[in-house]
């Protein structure tokens, strides 16, 4: 690889039997971006720019990862959401556009509301994204964050550092029934909990499978809705009147998800559609 054009090139050739060609182009002008000080128009614009020996050898090595699958958030050991750094690893899920969305639907309900000075509770917090994007964006607001990973509460911990904000992390299971946090009522809830079924991971690429922590993605086949179950009930308990319950959820169980809730005592339940038309998050009230 002498060029900016062999690296695409070289991609392209090693790369075919993992990823489609669209997916190569990407991650290659990802690449490249990382190992140099061009912007991606620059690397377009000068495809004939030659790359130095250092660059060439850790385009080797990142090439050589990313043939077996492994994701290139954690092979770069970072990525972006709503707009800001984290860093990721496979202690956490690598955070998704999808969930963006869910971020974006609490920040407008709570624009067009009287909850400017909120108390927010991030169950199943991850890297963090969700409960850091939240106080990155309300800083008034007064934000928890659990989650049952000793590394994704250390992860999540650095990544509040990162985007200098101060979160209340819990270690803490939201299925053990004795979950008591010390606060009296939350205004909203928000989650992304686990809700991958065995015949879903059938139909996932190797590179969330074999990479990113089942923990955090897999659940019982006779009971996919274990930890819906769970928050919905935790959430009866504590939150305020009035308040707000927001949900990811298994594109396949929107209605079962909405009964679920709906016999729990919710009211003004709504499902909606992420930006690929399938029904992936939930809002209800108390």
């Amino acid at each position: 690889m002498k060029t900016i054009k062999d690296v695409f090139a070289v991609f392209k050739q090693n790369l075919g039997g993992v990823y489609d060609a669209n997916e190569i182009e990407a991650l290659t002008l990802m690449v490249v971006n990382e190992i140099s000080d061009l912007s991606k128009g620059q690397i377009k614009a000068f495809p004939e720019k030659e790359i130095t020996i250092e660059q060439a050898d850790r385009l080797n090595t990142i090439l050589t990862r990313l043939q077996t699958g492994e994701p290139i958030q954690y092979i770069l050991g970072h990525t972006e959401f709503y707009g800001l750094p984290f860093k990721v690893n496979p202690s956490v899920l690598i955070p998704r556009p999808e969930t963006e969305e869910l971020v974006e639907w609490v920040l407008t309900s709570v624009g067009s509301s009287s909850l400017t000075n909120s108390n927010i509770l991030d169950i199943g917090t991850g890297s963090g994204c969700i409960a850091i994007s939240l106080k990155k964006n309300l800083p008034n607001i007064l934000v928890y964050a659990i989650d049952i990973s000793t590394g994704a509460l250390e992860t999540a911990k650095q990544n509040a550092d990162l985007n200098e904000v101060k979160i209340n992390f819990i270690q803490a299971d939201i299925l053990n029934s004795k979950l008591d946090i010390k606060h009296s009522r939350f205004n909203i809830i928000i989650s992304n909990p686990p809700y991958v079924t065995l015949y879903d991971k059938t139909q996932m690429h190797t590179n969330v499978t074999d990479f990113e922590p089942h923990s955090a993605l897999f659940v019982p086949e006779d009971d996919p809705l274990i930890f819906y179950k769970a928050i919905a009930d935790f959430a009866l308990d504590n939150l305020s009147a009035n308040g707000l319950l927001f949900l990811e959820i298994n594109e396949s169980l929107g209605n079962e998800t909405v009964e679920l809730l709906q016999a729990k005592g919710f009211r003004d339940i709504e499902l909606r559609k992420d930006m690929s038309s399938r029904d992936r998050i939930i809002r209800a009230n108390r």
